[in-house]
């Protein structure tokens, strides 16, 4: 037998170069990929499953179009897992935190070519990464104290976020959305508190956010279209046993009578049950499961507002928003905690009639209205508003901010390069690949915008060797302009997110030296 035999048949292993070069190429095709999204002219991918329906999804946002992907590259995957992760811990930053993680790989291409170790070039951007970041803590702005100036700093950087989104031509109008959910939110980062419901209809303009909790259901009929001062009770109870079931039961009777007096027996269940859930003194009960008309009628009788199958996310909601608990069994009132609204009434959005609760117990709850000519307009809206809510939540907490527009990158670019000239040895190389990479960033921006990238970052990199210089690049005008001026600001923890989880994920590509790839099973042939 021969020695490399020891894999399976149909098992390959690249060895040495060959996994390296096909590690750094799968990694680079991904970041090229959503390279073109990047920066406010930053254009959008329309993706189409191949599943039934051929649904399909026009975004912008760098995490979905690589979640939608099936890559084989297991480099790639790498960078698609960096993505998601960066989605789920600040939300903005998906596009960036590849792109620049694609940049530094294809700097260490380079560098391996030119015979230095991978390890060194990891050392390299090690110290690299602790340098850039600790350029920019120097250089963050923080208004925590000062309210007023804190709020239009979120302004700021809601409207930086929406920038690059189909939200862009009312950024405005969103980003003071944005920015006042949040504060609702008072610090927490939970952002379930803050309902997104699409509807069809109107323009993007017509969205709107408000104060109380709209739930997605019509009022039952013959019940109250509106209650002051309610008393509600969220339960997740079934409700739909006042008919025997002809499917599944098996009952054995002698005559047709037999089976009325089930049905009655039941029925006198249905009507205790009622009366427990009565006996909480409410004038609302919102129930998870079905409510059949028998125990309806009943409650439309008591004069309680009865609202069946509220969606699982609607009615925990809605157990946080009037602060109420979930209950599911009735036979101790004084323990079940019952929610507090002032008035629920009946509204119509579009075509839709929804139940709208006002004058909630915990004020940190409300709900965005998004309108939009189409389901894929909505879609996209609701991940961009998503994206700056979770910005705007992360920045409340850790209020340090900067500037955009690629200032940064290059603020990090310079400390970086001043710091390889002073390391000795090969090291320095990779300190400097690492300084290039971050100039992708801004180069990318401009590329996307249609301006002489070369020509701006050799602009933007004489302007930065002045201190304390503002200056990023304006695509609006396609010039070098101050962005303090321009309002375009960042948070400080997205890019610190950006830059730490980027030179992670490329070290972690960079060690690769073999890649084996397992045999498929094969399938037995049963015949």
């Amino acid at each position: 037998m021969p020695i490399d035999k020891i894999f399976k048949d149909d098992a390959s292993e690249e060895k040495g170069e060959r996994a390296r070069m096909a590690s750094f190429i799968g990694a680079m095709a991904v970041a090229d990929l959503v390279k073109s999204t990047l920066g406010p002219k930053g254009m959008d991918k329309i993706l189409q499953s191949t599943g039934r329906g051929h649904s399909v999804t026009v975004t912008n946002d760098g995490a979905t179009i690589l979640k939608s992907l099936h890559i084989d590259n297991p480099a790639a995957k790498v960078l698609v897992d960096i993505s998601k992760v960066q989605d789920d811990e600040v939300g903005d930053g998906t596009t960036s935190v590849v792109v620049l993680a694609g940049e530094l790989l294809r700097e260490a291409e380079k560098l391996v070519t030119a015979k230095i170790h991978p390890m060194t070039i990891i050392a390299g951007y090690r110290m690299a990464a602790e340098c850039a970041r600790d350029a920019l803590l120097k250089r963050v702005i923080d208004n925590k104290e000062n309210a007023e100036k804190f709020r239009s700093d979120l302004m700021k950087i809601a409207m930086t976020t929406l920038c690059s989104k189909i939200l862009s031509q009312d950024k405005e109008h969103f980003a003071e959305m944005a920015v006042d959910a949040v504060f609702r939110l008072k610090g927490s980062t939970n952002l379930e508190a803050i309902q997104i419901i699409k509807k069809p209809g109107g323009s993007l303009r017509d969205s709107f956010l408000d104060e109380g909790f709209i739930l997605d259901k019509k009022i039952g009929i013959g019940q109250p279209k509106r209650i002051e001062n309610a008393k509600i009770l969220v339960a997740n109870t079934a409700m739909d046993t006042d008919k025997v079931k002809i499917y599944g039961a098996r009952v054995r009777v002698d005559s047709m009578t037999k089976v009325a007096e089930i049905e009655g027996a039941e029925k006198e269940k249905m009507k205790d049950k009622v009366n427990k859930i009565l006996a909480h003194g409410i004038n609302c009960f919102v129930n998870r499961q079905l409510i059949y008309n028998f125990p309806e009628e009943l409650f439309a009788d008591a004069g309680v507002l009865a609202i069946e199958h509220a969606d699982f996310e609607g009615i925990e909601r809605l157990g946080l928003v009037t602060g109420g608990e979930i209950a599911s069994t009735f036979d101790n009132p004084e323990s079940v905690k019952l929610g507090h609204c002032k008035l629920i009434e009946e509204i119509m959005i579009g075509e839709d009639k929804l139940i709208h609760f006002s004058g909630v117990e915990m004020g940190q709850a409300c709900s965005i209205v998004l309108r939009g000519a189409s389901h894929h307009v909505l879609d996209e809206a609701e991940r961009s508003l998503h994206d700056a809510l979770c910005v705007l939540s992360q920045t409340v907490n850790d209020s340090r901010v900067l500037l955009g527009g690629g200032w940064p990158e290059m603020v990090m670019a310079k400390e970086v390069d001043e710091l390889a000239r002073k390391t000795a040895g090969k090291k320095s190389h990779a300190i400097e690949a690492f300084s290039r990479a971050l100039v992708a960033i801004p180069t990318t921006i401009a590329d996307n915008a249609g301006l002489d990238s070369a020509e701006l970052v050799a602009q933007l990199r004489a302007e930065h060797h002045n201190e304390g210089c503002n200056a990023g690049i304006d695509v609006i005008s396609g010039a070098v302009g101050d962005m303090e001026e321009r309002g375009i600001y960042e948070a400080f923890k997205v890019k610190q997110a950006v830059l730490l989880s980027a030179t992670e994920a490329a070290e972690m590509i960079l060690r690769v030296d073999e890649i084996i790839t397992c045999a498929p099973r094969r399938r037995e042939d049963r015949m």
